[in-house]
């Protein structure tokens, strides 16, 4: 929405430009002028969606023409005034006036004001002067309207002005087109997209319920009982296929009944008592053609919708910070706004959404399609027997899409809707006085009293963020997320597809396919006592390595899955080698998973075997101990994989490298801290050495034992003790490096 107006004044000499600037502002006429008046601003407060606005006058003599044309290049609107009692000033409209300005490539919204309406001669009628103008703005598209007024008497002064601010706030250009004198494309399709948002039970009507919410979210204010059958009357008794339905025909046909017992007749505007798409659409054509454009514009940006008809990227893509270590979740709000919406569409209330549901649910987003397009959705979720999207798939799609990519989620909340529409109840009648009237009626000067931009709500509301995962570590028991991550990692042909398949119900497929592409699924876990969400991904020999070098998103992660083949000799090392070309993985929990228990147990070949493996590295899972967990996937015995996995990114001590025993530390650890020892002792041995020469007033460079033979026998023992000493020194350094052996024998290495 903009924030200021730009209005300028053009014409021909003698018109009144510099009169009625001058009584916009002094409220009264003024006889002597300046030729050509300064600059004046407007202060929001008396402008619709309290805008700035800016008054600029012109002259059009041959001096001031490079002026006028800066002038008329930096305006938002022009207001070309000519004079009633000057004929000629009207007809250079059109033939100087117009073309000029298009010469110049201008084109912003025209509004023709004519001047000095007190001296016109007898009367005129509106269709006269409609006659007058019908050439000009069939030529001239930019041309708005015409506005009459007079700065002596004076009348419609304002007016001149408030008509040149709508024209910029609320342009006419954008939605109707005024030679063929219907709704453009891009209108249409907006407010078709506003009335089934706005049709909360999807019956393809809006109720008087319906209206009074969509009233009370554009405008702040329910529609009274009397305004509602205004809109009914408008609507019924419009021209429909070139003839005009009687009122009885229309009550009759609105209603549904037959006529003289044929068929029942339904009226294209109104059928059973409410408004029909088609109602809706003819509706808001009356609103353009009768010069209430702020109210379609109003509806529009009130459901997120710019000047270019297009959603704006503020609604789209709203601001939504995630601190590090944090990760997104649907809040209850947006739980309760995605059932909502489940048990709307599902029509058979079989408890599932068919292909032709979500296509329904998804026909007010672009292209009318879900955003999981190409990621194997709904096999990625949990569906029923014929493979339709059950309540429970569909919250934890929506979970898994959170967690992944939280721009999405808000993306297709704003496609969707969101909030939506309560129906509880609300009454018709009010009351209150509406600001802005949902009935295009009223004077042509009339205003709406609203004047503040209309916006959609925040759609952040339905997303919250969780607590850094080092503060849930913390604080034991007090985890707040009910979404985790697992990336399953494995040789080809380990069954992990397999084992992501399984956890979404799917059956087992002994064909093997590899994965060609990243392949992400979701489910509910039980976990304590509480329904959580896992999200499990498999990246596919194309993608691993990709995924593996960054580590922002391995870090992301929860858990890591290692999947062997346990009939496979090679499978492990797999794994083993991972482990060390990406250290990262290393230092995250884990969990070894054996698959194919069903086959014959393969001695893998490998340094230390699974078990040994996994004992080494200090594992201590609860219900499992190190590992493996050996499954079958073919036989259906998982044991309580999923289970342990929510555990594990619970709770992951035990399922970290050394994170339950001191003697599991690589051999890298114990090293540095040794060096770091012996740089203790070497430099707390000097500083103790330096410290007694101090005292003992010794020059450190010269003695200490190689002075005088007295001072050598003082201070040092004879050479039969110093080989002594010498001796006893070498064993305890000798126990020390022995002591290093032993620890690193004892813990396994990085290269295990």
């Amino acid at each position: 929405m903009r924030k200021d107006v730009r209005i300028v004044l053009a014409g021909d000499p003698d018109v009144g430009k510099s009169t009625l600037i001058t009584s916009l502002v002094k409220e009264a006429y003024v006889a002597k002028v300046q030729k050509v008046v300064p600059p004046i601003t407007l202060p929001p407060e008396v402008a619709p969606e309290a805008v700035v606005t800016k008054i600029v006058d012109t002259s059009s003599s041959q001096e001031h023409r490079a002026n006028l044309e800066a002038e008329l290049r930096r305006a938002n609107v022009i207001c070309i005034v000519y004079s009633i009692s000057a004929p000629s000033s009207f007809d250079r409209i059109p033939t100087y006036w117009l073309p000029y300005i298009r010469s110049l490539g201008i084109n912003v919204p025209v509004i023709l004001v004519g001047n000095k309406i007190d001296l016109r001669s007898g009367d005129v009628t509106n269709a006269a002067l409609e006659d007058e103008l019908a050439p000009v703005m069939a030529e001239f598209k930019e041309v708005e309207t015409c506005v009459e007024c007079s700065a002596r008497i004076p009348l419609n002064v304002s007016e001149v002005f408030y008509f040149a601010q709508k024209a910029v706030l609320y342009p006419t250009a954008p939605l109707y087109d005024s030679r063929e004198h219907v709704l453009k494309p891009g209108c249409v399709d907006a407010l078709k997209r506003i009335f089934r948002l706005c049709d909360s039970d999807k019956d393809g009507l809006l109720s008087d319920a319906e209206l009074n919410e969509f009233q009370r979210k554009c405008f702040d204010t329910p529609l009274q009982a009397q305004e509602l059958e205004g809109i009914k009357d408008l609507v019924i008794h419009a021209p429909i296929a070139g003839m005009r339905y009687s009122h009885e025909n229309a009550s009759v046909a609105a209603s549904g009944s037959s006529i003289n017992g044929d068929a029942p007749a339904h009226h294209p505007h109104l059928r059973e008592g409410s408004l029909t798409m088609a109602g809706f659409l003819y509706l808001h054509t009356l609103f353009i053609q009768r010069g209430r454009l702020e109210t379609t514009w109003t509806v529009l940006r009130t459901f997120g919708y710019g000047a270019d008809l297009t959603l704006e990227d503020s609604f789209v893509k709203p601001a939504f910070a995630v601190p590090p270590e944090c990760s997104v979740e649907l809040s209850p709000l947006g739980y309760q706004f995605l059932t909502d919406i489940f048990e709307v569409h599902d029509k058979d209330r079989d408890g599932a959404l068919s292909e032709e549901e979500l296509d329904s649910l998804f026909i007010t987003a672009p292209d009318s399609r879900h955003p999981w397009q190409g990621t194997g959705f709904p096999a990625s979720t949990i569906t029923d027997e014929h493979g339709a999207v059950t309540l429970q798939g569909w919250l934890a799609q929506w979970s898994m899409t959170t967690l992944l990519d939280h721009r999405t989620t808000l993306a297709y909340l704003a496609y969707l809707g969101y909030p939506s529409f309560p129906l509880s109840g609300s009454s018709a009648s009010t009351s209150a006085p509406s600001p802005t009237p949902l009935t295009p009626t009223g004077p042509p000067g009339s205003r709406p009293s609203r004047n503040h931009a209309p916006s959609p709500p925040s759609t952040t509301s339905a997303l919250k963020l969780t607590r850094p995962r080092k503060t849930d570590k913390k604080k034991k028991g007090a985890i707040q997320r009910s979404v985790f991550l697992g990336f399953v990692l494995g040789a080809a042909g380990s069954g992990k597809t397999a084992m992501l398949r399984n956890m979404v119900g799917k059956r087992f497929e002994s064909a093997y396919e590899p994965t060609q592409k990243m392949m992400s699924v979701v489910s509910t876990v039980e976990q304590a006592g509480a329904e959580r969400y896992l999200v499990l991904q498999e990246f596919g020999s194309r993608y691993e390595a990709e995924v593996l070098r960054n580590t922002a998103k391995l870090s992301a992660a929860d858990v890591i899955v290692f999947v062997y083949d346990s009939s496979d000799t090679n499978s492990f090392s797999y794994i083993s080698n991972l482990r060390q070309q990406y250290p990262l993985l290393q230092s995250m929990p884990s969990l070894f998973v054996a698959t194919k228990a069903d086959l014959d147990l393969a001695q893998q070949r490998h340094e230390v075997q699974p078990d040994s493996y996994c004992r080494k590295l200090g594992l201590k899972i609860p219900g499992l101990g190190a590992g493996p967990l050996n499954i079958s996937i073919r036989d259906g015995q998982v044991a309580d994989l999923y289970g342990l996995i929510c555990a594990i990114a619970v709770d992951p001590k035990g399922a970290v490298q050394g994170g339950n025993d001191r003697n599991a530390l690589s051999f890298s650890t114990n090293r540095w801290q040794f060096w770091g020892y012996i740089g203790l002792v070497v430099v707390g041995g000097g500083g103790a050495v330096w410290i007694c020469a101090r005292v003992l007033k010794v020059p450190i460079g010269s003695t200490l034992g190689f002075g005088s033979t007295t001072s050598q026998a003082a201070w040092w023992p004879s050479r039969s003790d110093a080989r002594g000493a010498g001796a006893s020194d070498a064993t305890r350094i000798s126990g020390w490096l022995d002591w290093i052996r032993w620890q690193g024998s004892s813990s396994v290495r990085t290269e295990l």
